[in-house]
């Protein structure tokens, strides 16, 4: 019989020292979690990044171990946003591919779950990954998301644990992958194509790390359009505000993180009406993400998203040549945001699926 022991990770003062093992270790499982899962460890994070994390001013960050026979064979980390959705908690479970089917999995979930729920926290998100190869795809029972388009297979083994431990799937998203560099002819014809029906109305702005102060206003409204739109779930988003993404810029810089944004201007306004932008990691040079693309509604259907998208796709190969990979994540029921990333070269790698436990329903 397995004897399963966990525990809270200390956090260290710094990644020096033997304090600091514990730290590595969670680290480590979280990244060979991430080679079995999708190939390689591009979606892997360092021990400075978790460390970062663990100070993150907008939300508490714990970590439980799970050990056997003095081995820590997974981790849970529990993250509880410490301003809006205070009733809420994100859950992300890492269990080597070695000590899956014993129990494991289950035990760090409920400690998880426990510890979320003395903190007054009734709603538990988790989230399953699923690569493309593992996704049946031509038949089989599936799993409905209850908000947008989507499914996962039943035969799924993660469906199978997420449903078993009481969740409900609550909405799926396309994950893809887009090599680098976006051919120059392509690049040409695409942003040909955007320009001939906008009549000049829209001027490019780019910025890295930073967002101009003239611009600020702006980014904050169109931000909080998406936070709009994410909180369609029930769950609260934290709003947005100047000083928040001065502060968030703050934590990118000091994590060595770099920002790429490509920002149309209507001319006519004279306000910034949509931005893209692309994360780079302080850590290795070949990877970047795909994050928000935000277009205010009344300036959609005139390729405006294709316009900075080539843009933006364009700076970062200007700034950070070594980059190959660009990931990203969308619902799959945004047909025209999948639409311009398959022209730009974006292919489906897999399906995330996001699922919910509200233990005010649960009793």
């Amino acid at each position: 019989m397995t004897t399963i022991a966990i525990e809270q990770l200390h956090v260290p003062e710094s990644l020096e020292g033997e304090d600091a093992a514990d730290l590595h270790a969670a680290v480590e499982v979280s990244r060979r979690v991430r080679v079995d899962t999708w190939g390689n460890d591009d979606l892997a994070y360092t021990a400075s990044e978790l460390l970062a994390t663990c100070h993150d001013p907008y939300e508490w960050y714990v970590v439980l171990l799970a050990r056997v026979d003095g081995e820590i064979v997974g981790r849970a980390g529990i993250a509880m946003p410490l301003a809006d959705s205070t009733d809420l908690a994100h859950v992300t479970l890492d269990i080597l591919p070695s000590a899956q089917g014993h129990g494991v999995g289950r035990e760090l979930l409920e400690a998880a779950e426990q510890f979320v729920l003395g903190e007054n926290r009734r709603i538990v998100m988790v989230e399953t990954n699923h690569p493309a190869t593992t996704l049946d795809w031509d038949g089989g029972e599936r799993l409905e998301a209850a908000t947008g388009a989507g499914y996962l297979p039943l035969s799924s083994r993660e469906v199978r644990f997420a449903s078993s431990a009481g969740y409900q799937l609550q909405q799926v998203e396309q994950f893809s992958a887009c090599s680098l560099p976006l051919p120059q002819a392509d690049a040409d014809r695409l942003r040909a194509e955007a320009l001939s029906g906008q009549d000049g109305q829209y001027t490019l702005h780019q910025w890295m790390d930073r967002c101009p102060d003239q611009w600020l206003a702006d980014i904050v409204r169109l931000e909080s359009t998406v936070a709009s739109v994410a909180g369609d779930d029930g769950t609260a988003e934290e709003a947005w505000t100047g000083e928040r993404i001065r502060e968030s810029e703050a934590l990118a810089a000091a994590g060595g993180r770099h920002t790429l944004v490509s920002a149309a201007e209507d001319i006519h306004t004279g306000h910034v009406i949509g931005f893209t932008s692309i994360s780079v990691l302080g850590h290795r040079e070949d990877v970047a993400f795909q994050d928000d693309t935000v277009v205010l509604q009344e300036h959609r259907g005139r390729d405006v998203g294709m316009l900075i998208k080539v843009a933006n796709l364009e700076l970062l190969a200007h700034q950070f040549p070594h980059v190959r990979t660009v990931y990203t994540w969308n619902a799959p029921d945004n047909t025209y945001m999948l639409g311009v990333n398959a022209k730009l070269g974006f292919v489906p790698a897999g399906i995330t699926g996001q699922w919910h436990k509200d233990f005010i329903f649960n009793k």
